[in-house]
């Protein structure tokens, strides 16, 4: 069984939110047209990234936890992995627009957002020589300084976010180790601070968050698109 635990943990936090989209009174099954093609379209741009890194040794995969299955260099799981973040939480955003109709991060999205943008694009460029660190800072801030450039508004993704945190140090702290002999996912420290949340790399919470913006970010694109 140890060699389904990368499969596990992707059905473990795709599972619960893909039951709950079939809600009838808010229904996210609904939204699919708007998600897949989001999805996909940042999938794709995540995955050449995961094969460079890869490649170059930035990080790697522990086959003892791994079904076998590989799409070039990534293993199944990895490539799952695209699929069952995003939609849990894409669903986690849908789902607390539907909730929580007063934000309390409103008041305050925008200098949340130009503070991070400055943050990360400082950090990524003090740091460029480490190539997750650099990389994964210099993208973030500078999608950040996009998103406030048009004035997006982006309290929901944020709210959003910190409400998946704890699930993200549950299943990103198995990944990388935590209550398992090795971990899952592997880091080559020479690329990133040698910073750990846990067994967690700091970078690792960022570099999610962009995947999770572009996604809600894209999905929302494609349903303003379509007039809705």
């Amino acid at each position: 069984m140890t060699a389904y635990t990368y499969l596990f943990i992707n059905i473990a936090c795709i599972s619960i939110p893909l039951i709950a989209s079939f809600y009838p009174k808010h229904s996210f099954f609904k939204e699919w047209r708007y998600f897949l093609p989001a999805n996909l379209l940042v999938a794709v741009l995540f995955l050449i990234w995961d094969y460079y890194f890869t490649d170059m040794g930035i990080w790697g995969f522990n086959p003892n936890y791994l079904t076998g299955i590989y799409l070039s260099n990534l293993p199944l799981e990895e490539v799952l992995f695209f699929i069952a973040i995003p939609y849990a939480c894409v669903f986690t955003y849908f789902a607390m627009k539907y909730l929580v109709s007063n934000n309390p991060l409103q008041r305050f999205q925008s200098i949340i957002t130009i503070s991070l943008a400055i943050l990360f694009i400082l950090i990524g460029v003090s740091f460029w020589s480490k190539w997750y660190t650099g990389v994964t800072g210099i993208l973030t801030g500078m999608y950040l300084l996009f998103a406030f450039y048009k004035k997006r508004d982006l309290s929901y993704v944020y709210l959003s976010y910190l409400i998946i945190l704890p699930f993200f140090f549950i299943s990103n702290g198995i990944l990388t180790g935590s209550w398992i002999d090795d971990p899952i996912v592997w880091y080559n420290n020479a690329e990133n601070l040698g910073i750990r949340m846990g067994t967690i790399p700091v970078e690792d919470s960022v570099y999610g968050f962009l995947l999770i913006l572009l996604n809600i970010d894209l999905y929302e694109w494609l349903k303003a698109k379509s007039g809705l």
